[in-house]
């Protein structure tokens, strides 16, 4: 999974060379630009909502009044810590269903710079994207898309409650950044599996055995967004094309097999 993971990284340098020789800048300003303006918008949102999310969580869960019958400032300091993982475990929540959200949206052109990086390293760069292909990538892109959204919301679930066990809980926030990560490294990665008729079913296993590649994809995703603003205009197309590119890398190393 290592070797896998730093595949993934390497890929990241190697897309910027490749966004650069192939001109393909429109086609990562474009959705970036849309990204962030929804990004900066949907955060705004949540700032403004998650309080009421976590108050309405402890008091379902009567949580405070329990603590104030044990009349322990020790255990209250625990669950005051806990509360602040439970407000990561939030933040990451929301993060991640709003990206499978940004997915859903900009299917249309992440399938089409998926299938232009993958004729461009095929060295079919005059081939035309036929459009029966094109909206077959963007259906399975948005069914992918949701299918994990849909997995990770089970995951969600579970670790907030766990998050509310202090100290066990508080490691809550990191299992839910290697999940985002994996999840996101998926979408990305089946855009190449689909060029490379893969079927969801094959592509599912494709990827779990190479988790790496996927974790690795996400990973970068997340620290491009420590860059403000730039960050978060350059992640998404980044991501499309390293997905495409770690493959390739893989298999010339043979840690993936040919087809």
């Amino acid at each position: 999974m290592l070797k896998e993971i730093i595949i993934s990284f390497q890929a990241y340098i190697q897309t910027h060379h490749f966004i650069q020789k192939n001109k393909l800048w429109k086609w990562i300003i474009i959705p970036g630009l849309v990204y962030t303006i929804l990004l900066i918008l949907g955060f705004k949102l949540f700032l403004s909502s998650y309080n009421d999310a976590t108050q309405w969580l402890i008091e379902e869960m009567q949580l405070k009044k329990w603590i104030d019958s044990l009349e322990n400032t020790w255990i209250g300091f625990l669950f005051i810590i806990s509360k602040i993982f439970i407000d990561l475990l939030l933040v990451f929540a929301y993060f991640s269903f709003f990206k499978f959200f940004f997915l859903i949206i900009a299917s249309p052109l992440f399938a089409y710079l998926s299938e232009r990086t993958e004729n461009l390293l095929t060295q079919k760069e005059h081939d035309t994207i036929h459009l029966s292909h094109w909206f077959t990538d963007i259906r399975r892109a948005i069914f992918v898309a949701l299918k994990n959204m849909s997995w990770q919301s089970i995951y969600m679930v579970a670790l907030i409650f766990i998050s509310i066990i202090p100290i066990i809980g508080w490691v809550t926030p990191l299992i839910c950044i290697f999940i985002d990560c994996y999840y996101l490294g998926f979408s990305m990665l089946d855009f190449s599996n689909a060029k490379n008729h893969f079927t969801s079913a094959e592509s599912l296993d494709h990827i779990s055995h190479h988790r790496g590649l996927a974790i690795g994809n996400g990973m970068i995703f997340y620290l491009f967004h420590l860059i403000p603003i730039i960050g978060s205009l350059l992640a998404p197309g980044y991501a499309v094309i390293a997905a495409t590119l770690s493959i390739h890398q893989a298999k010339e190393k043979n840690i993936i097999p040919e087809r």
